[in-house]
Order: structure tokens, then sequence, then C-alpha cells
């Protein structure tokens, strides 16, 4: 069955959370965490999920894209039914707008006190699906408009300008579209996204690999 990402809308919960004079609004899922599977290697993050982890990965990413104000934070690391490969330690997702200049070295924090949170429904225009006018550009040498990755507290925290998020949702629109098609013609297709990454020196990961896994992730086998 088709999946148009323009036709869904997202269950989150909101919850302010204030530490001294800072206010932080964090947009998390409603429902049960997806089961997905989020954890770095030398050169690339890894995340394998199934259809529904797949569908939420595409809303958080195209709503941190045009919620300047906000982190989008996915729930990942207790989803797990096994532990990743090689022993790497898994890893929770947060995606925000560089705007925010949110230090990661408090998201510990943050995350003890979201509470219960606020029900809120996302719903993005058919805008935020389309590919960016000038998506040459990142092709230049001199391109600097990438997503930052960092890490603290168990957390990847990806972090960018609209730009930066919404050049690679094509990647994501397709995994979520695409792909059911593709394993219902031969359950043994390989179906993935590549997420380029900027790298904050050399040795780290330049590449968000993010992996279809029909039934159970990488690490479940």
């Amino acid at each position: 069955m088709s999946m148009r990402l323009a036709d869904q809308t997202w269950p989150t919960l909101i919850s302010e959370v204030r530490l001294g004079r800072d206010t932080y609004r964090v947009i998390r899922p409603a429902r049960a965490a997806p089961r997905g599977m989020l954890y770095e290697r030398t050169w690339s993050v890894e995340l394998s999920v199934d259809r529904a982890t797949a569908l939420t990965v595409a809303m958080a990413w195209g709503l941190a894209a045009r919620s300047p104000n906000s982190l989008v934070y996915l729930p990942l690391r207790k989803t797990r039914p096994g532990d990743p490969p090689g022993g790497e330690r898994p890893l929770d997702l947060v995606l925000l707008h560089h705007r925010l200049g949110f230090p990661a070295s408090r998201w510990k924090q943050v995350r003890a006190r979201l509470g219960a949170g606020r029900p809120h429904r996302v719903a993005l225009p058919p805008t935020a699906w389309r590919e960016p006018r000038g998506d040459g550009r990142r092709r230049h040498r001199g391109f600097r408009d990438r997503l930052r990755r960092d890490v603290a507290a168990d957390t990847l925290f990806l972090t960018g300008s609209r730009l930066a998020f919404e050049l690679e949702m094509e990647e994501l629109r397709g995994l979520v579209e695409e792909c059911p098609a593709h394993r219902a013609e031969d359950p043994a297709t390989h179906c993935c996204a590549e997420i380029e990454l900027g790298r904050a020196r050399r040795s780290s990961p330049a590449e968000l690999h993010v992996e279809w896994i029909a039934r159970r992730p990488v690490g479940g086998r």
C-alpha cells in the first residue's frame, strides 16, 4: 500500500521545560516509541527502521525544518529488541534548527523534566516534501549549509538550517513513499536513505544511513 507524506498527520506531545532563564519547547511522539535502532560507527551513523519508524522520522524531519524554536525528540534507545552489532551504544535522536542555539550539554536536564506533555497533532503542508530550489549549490566546494552532528547524554543531535534539513528530505520521502512497493515486489530489496552530514572533524561520521528493515532491526537477527 502506498503512503504519501503530504497526507499524514503526526500525533505528538509538547513539553515546555524551564532551566534557569531559558525555556525549551520539546516535541516528541505521542504514541508508543517507534521500533528502531540508532547507533554510531566510524564513518556513518546507522538507523534501522520499520514502516512506522520511517514515517515517524520523516515527519520529525519535516517538522524540525519548519519549527526553529523547538527540539524534536525521538526516544529510540529503549525500543530495540536486541543490541547493536559490534557492541555500539544505542542512541536517541534530537533534530533542531541552528537558530535555537541549544547546548547539547543541557539535554540530560531537559529530558528529565519533560513530564506528561500536551497532546498536539502535526500536519505539514505539501510544500514541506518538495525538493528545495537550488539543490545544485551543495555540490559547490564552498557550500557550508550542512547538518552538524553532536552526541551527548546518549543522544545524537542533528542541527542545521531549514535548507540543510530540506536538502536531505527527498531521501526520506523516497524511503517512506516508495520502499513499501519495492519490498512488495521483492522482499529482499535494499531500501535506504543516505543523509549527508557535515564533519565536525576528519574522523567524525559523514553520513546518516537509514535502512528499512521489514520486521526486525539490525541486531535482532
